[in-house]
Parts: structure tokens; sequence; C-alpha cells
């Protein structure tokens, strides 16, 4: 079953450490078979919503994305992030 891999970002302590994590992010989440499908700042936000960019990934399943998550590629990203933000991030699998 598809499954999403949802990351907000809350802060952004060091533009320059995201910006480390996201070029070595990008290429391990796809060749994990990742798809991004949402990344930026919402456009408009309701109720409780608040403007915190947000990256959607879907994958093949809830494995995969864990997988993913797992792989040393990945870590190297999470190494290179070293703080550099604060984040809520899940994996969620995609309703039937």
């Amino acid at each position: 079953m598809t499954a999403y891999w949802i990351a907000m970002y809350r802060d952004v302590t060091d533009p320059d450490k995201v910006a480390a994590y996201a070029e070595l992010a990008g290429p391990a989440l796809k060749a994990a078979g990742g798809r991004f499908v949402v990344r930026g700042t919402p456009e408009q936000v309701y109720e409780a919503g608040q403007e915190l960019r947000t990256v959607v990934i879907e994958f093949d399943s809830v494995e995969a994305a864990v997988a993913a998550h797992d792989s040393p590629e990945y870590a190297a990203a999470l190494d290179a992030l070293d703080g550099g933000a604060v984040r809520d991030m899940r994996i969620v699998p995609a309703a039937e």
C-alpha cells in the first residue's frame, strides 16, 4: 500500500545545514523509490494551520519509506543537517 513521508519544518536554525541536507537527502530518497509530491510553504492555511515548510514524499509502501529513512545514504543527509532544523516527520499509509 502506498505510503507518504510527511515532514514539516517548525524552525530552521541553520539554512546552510538545511541546504547541505537537501543536497544529499533528495537523491537518497529518490534512489530509494521516493517521489516528491509537495515541497514548499502553504499558499493558504485554515483553522490552527501554521505556515510551515512542508515536504511530502510518496513511496510504494510503509516498509519502503522506513527503509529509505534507515538507509546509509539518508543517514549521511541527517549528519549534514546536524541540528540545522527542528522538524516534525512521520510516515503515513495512504487511505484505502
